[in-house]
């Protein structure tokens, strides 16, 4: 029983919700120190009665689902991905056709405690150093992903808790990362 004060997740919320777990458990399957992914999310309904072959290549309860719910949402990882200096420019490169509902991102970052943060060099490659061999440094995975109406959600994972179990979830985890991919689809 959800209590009272608990807010209302819509359809599209929960599809994009199944989405960005499925996208995170999928690049978690692959280990960490990871690149950037990102995936195109589809209508897997719109999907399948544009290229009903496709039914063959998804799993059967994929299917079963996209036939009973028209928010079912399928995703479709990019592959060569540009060449860019950081995230935002490669957010920032990326403009998708109509046919695509969603997008979603996983990238991997270093956290500090906000005690260590000042004390991070000016430089780079330092900061760099700084941060891979601080002893209060955490790694974090976040899946991120936006359907173009403006709904969003996120998974995070950390390296410490390394488990499907202690995945945190919700709309708005990286709200900077939720307006960089929203606009993808300006």
């Amino acid at each position: 029983m959800t209590s009272p004060d608990a807010p209302t997740i819509t359809a599209a919320q929960r599809a994009l919700a199944e989405a960005v777990t499925d996208v995170e458990r999928h690049v978690a399957a692959t280990g960490w120190d990871a690149p950037t992914r990102v995936f195109a999310l589809v209508s897997t309904q719109a999907a399948l009665a544009a290229e009903p072959e496709l039914a063959a290549q998804l799993p059967a309860d994929t299917v079963r689902a996209a036939l009973d719910d028209p928010t079912h949402l399928t995703s479709v990882e990019q592959d060569e991905l540009p060449t860019t200096a950081g995230l935002e420019d490669l957010l920032a490169s990326i403009v998708w056709p109509d046919a695509v509902d969603g997008a979603a991102v996983v990238v991997e970052r270093i956290v500090l405690p906000p005690s260590a943060e000042d004390e991070v060099p000016e430089d780079p490659a330092a900061a760099l150093v700084y941060l891979e061999n601080h002893p209060d440094r955490q790694d974090v995975r976040m899946a991120v992903g936006v359907l173009r109406d403006g709904t969003s959600w996120c998974a995070l994972r950390t390296r410490a808790n390394d488990s499907d179990l202690e995945v945190g979830h919700g709309p708005d985890l990286v709200p900077g990362l939720v307006e960089a991919l929203l606009t993808t689809f300006e």
